[in-house]
């Protein structure tokens, strides 16, 4: 036991060693690593290791996710700030994005309509974000002729999620004619199983369970085949398919 305590500090800079020569990292660290042991190895995990770990994208998720926990209303606070400061289009239109995720969505739409204005009065991003804060506020009407607009002076503007949000406009007004050529046309083209899954359910309410069934099977057989990361992200939509079933 004495032997292993002795000898443990020697091991851990070897392998701090390999890890330093396989990384590519300054040789100066061998030397360190082999001639200082254990504050060699401190200072190595502490300069190289804990920094890099700190940059990967599931720790920044996590260190995000308890900052929110935390202070959830931080970044709304911030962004406003800076968007009151600033006055500048990039700032309000993050500010009105964070309203939006925050369910704010009149006062998102009040920001964006202060955006569209001048050089900006039909940008494409912008009218977009219009239009999805008037919907989660509860205005289909109001989105749907937004979405129109924007296409009117952005014919050029292809946006899976400006195509989305006008057929979920269309169903929620009640044309549900109109919605289901949309999400038909979307179905097969957007990226992610959304679009499909919102078509299966509005057939499934218009009396055709077959139809819906259907296409919920042949999401979900695609679905088998595609990556890990797509059945992850998509996991919600992709359950939704299979109570279709």
């Amino acid at each position: 036991m004495t032997y292993l305590a002795y000898a443990l500090p020697y091991i851990l800079s070897l392998a701090l060693v390999v890890h330093c020569i396989k990384t590519g990292r300054s040789w100066i660290w061998v030397f360190v690593l082999m001639f200082l042991p254990l504050l060699g190895a401190l200072a190595y995990t502490a300069v190289e290791i804990l920094p890099e770990l700190m940059r990967g994208r599931s720790t920044q998720r996590a260190a995000r996710g308890l900052k929110k926990a935390i202070n959830p209303f931080g970044d709304l606070r911030r962004l406003q700030q800076e968007a009151e400061l600033t006055g500048n289009i990039a700032s309000r239109q993050r500010y009105a994005d964070e309203l939006a995720r925050h369910g704010r969505f009149a006062e998102s739409a009040a920001q964006y309509r202060e955006t569209l204005t001048g050089l900006y009065e039909h940008d494409p991003n912008l009218m977009l974000g219009l239009a999805r804060a008037q919907f989660g506020n509860g205005e289909a009407s109001a989105a749907r002729a937004t979405l129109e607009a924007l296409m009117q002076y952005n014919p050029e503007f292809n946006s899976p999620e400006r195509h989305l949000l006008y057929a979920r406009a269309l169903e929620a007004e009640g044309n549900v004619p109109r919605a289901l050529e949309e999400y038909r046309a979307l179905a097969h083209a957007y990226p992610g199983a959304e679009a499909a899954v919102r078509y299966a359910q509005l057939l499934q309410r218009q009396g055709q369970p077959d139809e819906a069934r259907k296409i919920a099977r042949e999401l979900l057989d695609q679905a088998r085949l595609a990556p890990a990361h797509y059945r992850r992200a998509q996991r919600t939509w992709l359950e939704e398919a299979t109570r279709l079933l």
